[in-house]
């Protein structure tokens, strides 16, 4: 789905159907350096089961054009534009978001900031506040190749990277970095200090008026387990799904399992 948001291009995919904002919304945010791939499962088995689906580039991300936003409050922005653009949720609180770590910030900070579509949120690789280390942020200035192969390192349980894929064939550390490369020279770095500067999620999950979900890895060196309860507990009436044996790269190494999670809750 082809859009024009801000003046630019905006790609949205719909998970193989086409979308119909009368129908309960389902919108797939992603992580930095990312794009809508990431979550081909989730969506295509929420399109086919009575969902309208956007599974979003972000700006400056994948099929999506103009400059990456440089906060998390402009893409919570965008994400409630790109709602009011098609439709999503304009009678009732119909739409569910569902990001992965800078996605899962996004999702956050618009249920927090444009309540009224926002019907439930879930929250994947999570981490509130969510810190950068100076030696990553200087990679991703300054060697990008070093950054994406530092970020592969971390985002991968090491049950994942020794034959542990879900999919025969499937070699996570080549495919995630080549989904790096396909992104726009800059964006990593931009992606990265977003999520570094965001200082107020405490505040905006105390807020919230969704209902929440937290999926976590217990092997993620990214956000850990401990940070994503912690964020759990300051949200009113969140739940917790921690998936065993799961890095920071939960659709990747546990797709089926990522699923189970957001149906369960999603479809409640």
């Amino acid at each position: 789905m082809e859009l024009t948001l801000n003046g630019h291009a905006a790609y949205a995919y719909t998970g193989g159907k086409p979308f119909d904002a009368a129908l309960p919304t389902v919108v797939f945010i992603h992580g930095a350096q990312n794009d809508h791939s990431v979550w081909l499962l989730q969506s295509r088995w929420f399109a086919h089961h009575g969902f309208a689906v956007l599974a979003v580039d972000l700006p400056g991300h994948g099929r999506s054009g103009g400059a990456p936003l440089p906060s998390i409050e402009d893409l919570a922005d965008w994400i409630e534009l790109l709602l009011e653009k098609v439709g999503a949720g304009e009678t009732a609180k119909t739409v569910s978001l569902v990001g992965h770590s800078m996605g899962s910030l996004t999702a956050l900070e618009c249920a927090a900031r444009h309540p009224a579509r926002i019907a439930r949120i879930a929250l994947v690789g999570t981490a509130v506040p969510m810190p950068v280390s100076d030696g990553l942020l200087n990679a991703a200035r300054n060697n990008e190749a070093k950054a994406i192969d530092m970020i592969n390192a971390w985002s991968h349980s090491p049950r994942g990277t020794m034959g542990g894929y879900a999919v025969p064939g499937i070699w996570h550390y080549g495919a995630a970095r080549r989904l790096a490369l396909r992104q726009k020279p800059g964006v990593l770095h931009n992606d990265l200090a977003a999520c570094n500067a965001y200082s107020h999620g405490m505040e905006a999950a105390a807020a919230l008026g969704c209902a929440t979900l937290v999926v976590s890895g217990s092997k993620d060196m990214m956000t850990h387990p401990k940070a994503a309860a912690k964020l759990a507990a300051a949200i009113p009436g969140s739940r917790s799904i921690t998936l065993d044996g799961a890095g920071h790269a939960l659709m990747a190494e546990q797709p089926d399992a990522v699923l189970d999670a957001l149906r369960g809750f999603i479809t409640a």
